[in-house]
């Protein structure tokens, strides 16, 4: 037994594994479990009311909020600061990082207002487009692509400051229990529905525009990836698909590559584009 523990710690760690790390750089692997929680914790405050099902003042509340609020600043600060640690070549300033991840988490505290009007826009977007909902509360406590959706909100908010992991973390955290695969690199215009949400698939260099409606089994993914001279893919490149406002996309229609759904066009179910779309067009 002995031996194959030690097997499989030098093979983890071996100078040729995927997963190489000089010795004491595993204790900087941000935790995944206290990165869901303290999410989930922020996706109740974005809604409020979901904090407590005991009847409070709006000062009691707001103070409730705000507990919730400094005890996610503190695990996302140290969270950060980790990944940080982790993929540090040993010459970086210990201080700066602290100093860049205690900005990034304050900054990204006091732009959860600007999160949240965006979701109330989905939140109005699901009652108006679903007529079996009955109340814009049963968006929020049942529908997996609202979920889908929050979660993609505050972890886009990260991305874009260059956080590693920690996007991925959540993003992932959101697919395993919605079943929409959203990558925290694609940009969402606001009043964005997906109805069921259940195999959504949206890339990472994917943008969406205002007031768009998707079903469940819609991708917008890549077409081909460019490969660099040792035959792997080139990272970094645009490759998914650009889509305007007030589009409709039914269900399992695949639209792949770095290509542009116009405004206003609507795609039938089971659809297979490779093409650019003109505005306004309806494909059956």
């Amino acid at each position: 037994m002995k031996n194959v523990s030690r097997i499989l710690r030098e093979q983890v760690f071996a100078k040729d594994s995927p997963l190489y790390l000089p010795q004491g750089k595993a204790a900087f692997f941000p935790s995944g479990k206290k990165i869901i929680q303290t999410f989930s914790m922020l996706k109740d405050a974005l809604l409020v009311y979901t904090l407590s099902h005991r009847k409070m003042s709006a000062d009691a509340v707001e103070k409730n909020i705000q507990r919730v609020l400094d005890i996610a600043a503190e695990t996302l600060q140290k969270e950060i600061k980790k990944t940080y640690c982790l993929f540090c070549n040993e010459e970086k300033d210990c201080a700066a990082c602290e100093k860049n991840a205690k900005q990034i988490t304050d900054d990204f505290i006091n732009d959860l207002p600007a999160i949240q009007k965006l979701l109330l826009t989905d939140i109005q977007a699901a009652f108006n487009g679903d007529p079996a909902a009955t109340d814009p509360y049963e968006i929020i406590l049942c529908y997996p692509g609202f979920a889908a959706i929050c979660y993609q909100r505050m972890a886009h908010y990260l991305y874009k400051k260059g956080v590693a992991i920690i996007p991925r973390i959540i993003t992932e955290y959101a697919h395993t229990v919605t079943g929409a695969d959203i990558h925290p690199g694609a940009k969402i215009g606001e009043g964005f529905f997906m109805d069921h949400a259940t195999g959504v698939v949206i890339g990472g260099t994917a943008t969406i525009g205002k007031n768009v409606k998707i079903y469940q089994g819609v991708t917008l993914g890549a077409k081909s990836f460019p490969l660099d001279k040792n035959g792997c893919p080139i990272k970094g490149i645009k490759r998914h698909p650009n889509v305007g406002d007030n589009v409709i996309i039914y269900a399992n229609a695949t639209i792949l590559g770095n290509i542009n759904i116009e405004d206003g066009v609507v795609v039938g179910a089971n659809q297979w584009i490779t093409k650019d779309v003109k505005k306004g067009t309806k494909l059956q």
